[in-house]
C-alpha cells in the first residue's frame, strides 16, 4: 500500500513553481503533500543555489519524492542526494552526467540531431520557435497564456556554464517519464538516452512537454504510483 509522501516538484527553465499547481492539488487530493518552490533568478545563482532553495523549501519534511521537469533535472539529483530522498523522478528531464555543463547538454546528448530528425517528420513542429507550437500545443489556452505571462529569467548563464557537480548519480531509486507528444525533447531522444545514462527504461505519457499543465491528473497518478 502506498503511504503519504511529500513531492518536491522542481520546475524547468523559464518556469516557476506555479507550473506545478494543478499537479500539487491532485497529489494533495490523494493524501500527499507537495512543495513547489520558485528557483532563484539572477546571474549570481548557480546549480548549488537552486538546490539550496529547494532544500530550504522542503524543510524538515520526510518521505520525500523529488521530481525534476526539463532543466529541473540538473537540480533534482543534487537535492535528492542532499536530503536522502526515497525516490527521484525526472519528467522530460535533461539527464546530466558528472562534469557536464548544462549549456553543452544539447551536443553531448544528441539533442540537436534528434530535433532535426523529428522536425523533418512532423513538418517543423518540433523545435519550432513559436512556444504555442513547441511547448503549449496541448495546454488549455487560458493556462498557456498564464504560463507565458509568468515566464521568469531562469536559469542564469552562470548555471548554464557550470559543470554538474556530482561525481555520480545519487543512490536513489530513479524513474523517468517521457512525453510522447513532446516537441521540445523528442521521445526518440529519451528512449535512447535514458537507458544510456540511467540504465533504466523510461515510462511514457501521452502529452506534450508541459505535461503538468496539459495532463495534471494523469501526471499526478503516475507520480502517486512512483511513491514508495
Amino acid at each position: 500500500m502506498i503511504g503519504m509522501s511529500t513531492f518536491v516538484l522542481i520546475h524547468g527553465a523559464g518556469d516557476s513553481g506555479w507550473s506545478w499547481h494543478l499537479v500539487a492539488d491532485a497529489l494533495r487530493a490523494r493524501g500527499h503533500d507537495a512543495v513547489t518552490p520558485d528557483l532563484p533568478e539572477g546571474e549570481g545563482a548557480d546549480l548549488t543555489t537552486y538546490a539550496d532553495a529547494v532544500v530550504e523549501a522542503a524543510g524538515d519534511r520526510r518521505d520525500l519524492v523529488v521530481v525534476g521537469h526539463s532543466f529541473g533535472a540538473f537540480t533534482a539529483p543534487l537535492v535528492a542526494d542532499r536530503i536522502g530522498a526515497d525516490a527521484l523522478v525526472l519528467v522530460a528531464g535533461m539527464i546530466p552526467v558528472p562534469g557536464e555543463r548544462p549549456g553543452d547538454w544539447g551536443g553531448g546528448a544528441g539533442y540537436r540531431d534528434a530535433v532535426r530528425e523529428q522536425a523533418a517528420r512532423d513538418g517543423g513542429r518540433t523545435g519550432n520557435d513559436d512556444p504555442d507550437v513547441c511547448f503549449y500545443h496541448d495546454v488549455p489556452r487560458d493556462l498557456a497564456e498564464e504560463a507565458k505571462r509568468r515566464e521568469r529569467a531562469h536559469p542564469s548563464e552562470t548555471a548554464a556554464a557550470e559543470p554538474w557537480p556530482l561525481a555520480a548519480w545519487p543512490a536513489v531509486p530513479t524513474r523517468f517519464l517521457l512525453c510522447v507528444q513532446d516537441r521540445c525533447f523528442p521521445p526518440g531522444l529519451f528512449r535512447r538516452l535514458v537507458p544510456e545514462r540511467l540504465g533504466i527504461t523510461p515510462d511514457e505519457i501521452d502529452a506534450g512537454h508541459c505535461v503538468a499543465l496539459s495532463r495534471p491528473v494523469e501526471l499526478a497518478d503516475r507520480l502517486h504510483g512512483y511513491a514508495p
